[in-house]
């Protein structure tokens, strides 16, 4: 049973950080998905270009999709779209903006946070339908770059993707961000390998702590 559009929405709004899960093994989704809930984050995107999404992405509807919100990412087009969507995705994120797949996901009523770079491109992805608009690559743009687009586009809710870390979180809050996606500094690799799921759930606690603490 995978939460509604509008208690998912709400989860993330609350929230305000997604977890971007990309190269996780399948038998590791799990225990990542509960150090994620445990340290209060319970939003994450499973990237299509993951071995085995669509499989995950069901596997953890079925078993927390009643407490989580669980979305794809890495989503490239209307195949990729449809595809997500038939695996059990709540809400869609793409890397770039693409109208069709927007408008695509806005005509199911399904949420779509798509990437976009120039004033152009988030106001064409808003105007498609957009949910929100990832800032991407947020890790080369930085924090500035955010803040100067939000200044004439402040009634397009905007969320800052790549180089989000505990020590800027709470400017990219301040500053007004929809919210914040974290990849890598998250969803380490090494030691999810390693099953340390409490170093992932302790990190988590940590981001959210420090996104509260200047919000």
């Amino acid at each position: 049973m995978s939460l509604q559009r509008e208690e998912g929405l709400k989860l993330l709004e609350q929230a305000r950080i997604v977890a971007i899960v990309r190269g996780v093994e399948r038998q590791h989704i799990s225990g990542v998905a509960e150090a994620l809930l445990a340290g209060g984050i319970p939003v994450m995107e499973v990237t299509l270009n993951t071995p085995g999404a669509l499989d995950m992405i069901a596997e953890l509807q079925k078993a927390y999709g009643d407490r989580m919100y669980i979305g794809a990412g890495t989503v490239l087009d209307v195949e990729d779209a449809k595809k997500a969507l038939d695996g059990g995705a709540s809400y869609l994120v793409t890397p770039n903006t693409d109208e069709e797949v927007i408008r695509y996901a806005a005509e199911r009523k399904v949420p779509i946070f798509p990437g976009a770079m120039t004033p152009t491109e988030v106001v064409k992805a808003w105007k498609a339908g957009a949910t929100a608009i990832k800032i991407f690559p947020g890790a080369s743009l930085g924090i500035g770059y955010i803040k100067e687009l939000m200044a004439p586009l402040s009634s397009i809710p905007m969320m800052a993707v790549g180089g989000v870390t505990q020590d800027n979180i709470g400017e990219f809050m301040k500053i007004g961000c929809y919210g914040v996606g974290i990849g890598g500094s998250l969803i380490n690799l090494k030691e999810i390998g390693e099953a340390h799921y409490d170093w992932v759930r302790a990190k988590a606690e940590r981001l959210v702590a420090a996104s509260k603490a200047q919000a």
